[in-house]
């Protein structure tokens, strides 16, 4: 079985990405879904970063905007938080891949946006990184709610440049050229794998 990273910076089309190999039968395992359903009321991470940061807690709920104002401006914040995530989110993946492997697959995807600044492309046969002009980001990224230049400029700081993760890269999808391009250089790559 072979196992595909995929990650891009913030704006640069990985969701669309994996919903192209999923619609091309790829099974995809996305590390963010996973970070959400665990940080849920009744998630396996809800009270421990409940009890960690109890002023995000809004309506029984984790506040992620609140959370994020706070681990992004403090480095210490943010590895608390990241110890009781990513333990979490690497047994969901473990899972998965067991999953996969007992059902015969010839290639997975695991959709983790910090791949390589989380060095997960070790754990990876091989890697595609989804990349899009810098204007075309920037207007991907500021068209969300809430979004403003200081928070993507923060985002940004915490991601590794994309020009040296599409040097690391086997494979780079093209995002800004359209969805039937990125579609074709994804068939490609599936043809090409599985």
């Amino acid at each position: 079985m072979v196992i595909m990273g995929l990650t891009g910076s913030i704006g640069m089309g990985k969701s669309t990405a994996a919903a192209m190999f999923r619609w091309l039968g790829v099974p995809v395992h996305d590390a963010d879904a996973t970070n959400h359903r665990l940080m849920a009321p009744g998630g396996a991470a809800f009270d421990r970063v409940a009890e960690l940061f109890p002023d995000v807690i809004r309506d029984g709920r984790i506040d992620r905007q609140a959370l994020g104002k706070i681990v992004f401006g403090d480095a210490k914040a943010l590895k608390r938080l990241e110890a009781i995530l990513h333990p979490l989110i690497r047994a969901a993946e473990i899972r998965f891949l067991r999953n996969q492997q007992m059902l015969g697959r010839k290639l997975v995807v695991l959709d983790i946006p910090l791949l390589y600044e989380t060095g997960g492309e070790k754990r990876c046969d091989v890697v595609s990184v989804v990349s899009a002009p810098g204007f075309v980001q920037r207007q991907r990224v500021l068209a969300r709610e809430g979004m403003t230049d200081e928070k993507f400029s923060a985002i940004l700081s915490k991601q590794m440049p994309d020009i040296e993760k599409r040097k690391r890269a086997d494979y780079v999808i093209p995002t800004g050229l359209g969805r039937a391009v990125t579609f074709q250089y994804i068939q490609g790559i599936v043809d090409e794998l599985s």
